[in-house]
């Protein structure tokens, strides 16, 4: 049932083209044989039956070409009065005009099925045992003619151009085709990497900023006076939270992070101005000091880790904020209160790696009693 399945046609379109192929087989066939009208017995006896083998031929011959390649097996290229070429053998034996690559009316469709063998057989050794019986008949075809060099000639130069070359070029195809959807998939799944990449890498920054920013609320109610033992105890405890909820989200997240190419230069100055004011609002002392026109795009994940480096290791430090089109710097004083995180890296260590793939150079480090970050981009 699953093989009678597959022999019905897609589409009216299928049907039609499978008819007109039929019909022009028919008569390619039909010029081959007896002539109708002044034999019509040998016309019935020789033509019809092959039109009937080329009608299953072409029934057959779209899902499964290798059967179609030995139903028009009978039609091959076996008579070798016509061909593709012709060559002198008179050095080797007395024959001039030899025929090369044997040609026949039928033998465009045999080219095509061969090519359509190669083009959709996953396995090779079908055909190999097809091209074996291929290589019998030619045999066969040779002796029962006289079996001298000139018919070997033809015959094996026959085989190879009607059936070797077309099979071997529809294989190429196939392999070709199989690269390109590989290929193909292979970058489908890379963008969807990127694109997961992306969404973690977005998460970490926003939400382990704004952890950041939420120790930096429970340091400033630790720290501010009036408050009752139980209460102070219940801001540290909220602090140290945080702060582990951050090194925690580092962990699980910041090893997803894979960074995109560099963006064009974007204004991007609303951003940074609110990215900002959000800090100063959780209670940070924090500056900007803006260009004016287009900044980086890289400047807001710059600026988002220097702000969540400085509350989370320098709390109630002066942080300053400085953006250029070519220059990005948040450096920070010393540290009003011990911090209690641990130093996790990973976020830098992403941050590095973006600002090396737009081409520009991170430096990181102690300057004065303090800390400052900064990003230097090519013009």
């Amino acid at each position: 049932m699953q093989h009678l399945h597959r022999l019905r046609r897609d589409s009216r379109r299928q049907v039609v083209y499978d008819l007109l192929l039929w019909v022009v087989l028919g008569v390619f066939i039909a010029a081959m044989g007896p002539d109708p009208v002044k034999d019509p017995a040998a016309f019935a006896l020789v033509t019809v039956p092959r039109i009937v083998l080329g009608g299953l031929a072409v029934l057959v011959g779209r899902p499964y070409p290798l059967l179609a390649l030995v139903l028009v097996l009978p039609l091959g290229p076996w008579r070798f009065t016509d061909g593709f070429a012709t060559v002198d053998l008179s050095r080797l034996a007395p024959q001039r005009n030899v025929k090369i690559v044997p040609l026949l009316a039928t033998s465009p469709f045999i080219v095509w099925y061969a090519y359509l063998t190669g083009r959709r057989l996953a396995r090779v050794w079908p055909a190999l045992l097809v091209f074996c019986l291929i290589g019998v008949v030619g045999v066969a075809v040779v002796l029962a003619q006289g079996g001298d060099l000139g018919l070997w000639v033809s015959m094996v130069t026959g085989v190879i151009g009607t059936y070797l070359v077309p099979y071997l070029f529809g294989l190429l195809r196939r392999r070709l085709l199989q690269q390109r959807l590989q290929a193909r998939r292979s970058a489908e799944e890379q963008a969807r990497l990127r694109e997961r990449a992306r969404i973690a890498r977005d998460m970490h920054d926003s939400l382990g900023h704004d952890l950041a920013l939420i120790a930096v609320r429970a340091a400033g109610l630790e720290m501010a006076p009036g408050l009752a033992p139980e209460q102070v105890g219940a801001a540290g405890e909220l602090r140290i939270a945080a702060a582990d909820a951050t090194e925690r989200l580092r962990q699980i997240i910041g090893l997803l992070r894979e960074d995109a190419d560099a963006a064009p230069l974007v204004p991007v100055n609303e951003n940074l101005a609110e990215l900002v004011r959000r800090a100063a609002a959780s209670g940070m002392e924090v500056t900007l000091d803006l260009a004016p026109g287009p900044v980086p795009e890289l400047a807001h994940a710059v600026v988002q880790e220097g702000l969540t480096n400085a509350a989370k290791h320098a709390p109630g430090a002066l942080v300053e904020v400085v953006v250029a089109p070519e220059r990005i710097s948040v450096r920070n004083g010393p540290p009003r209160s011990r911090s209690t995180v641990r130093s996790g890296g990973m976020g830098l260590a992403g941050l590095r790696e973006r600002v090396r793939l737009a081409g520009g150079v991170l430096s990181a480090g102690p300057v004065g009693d303090g800390f400052e970050l900064t990003v230097t981009l090519p013009p």
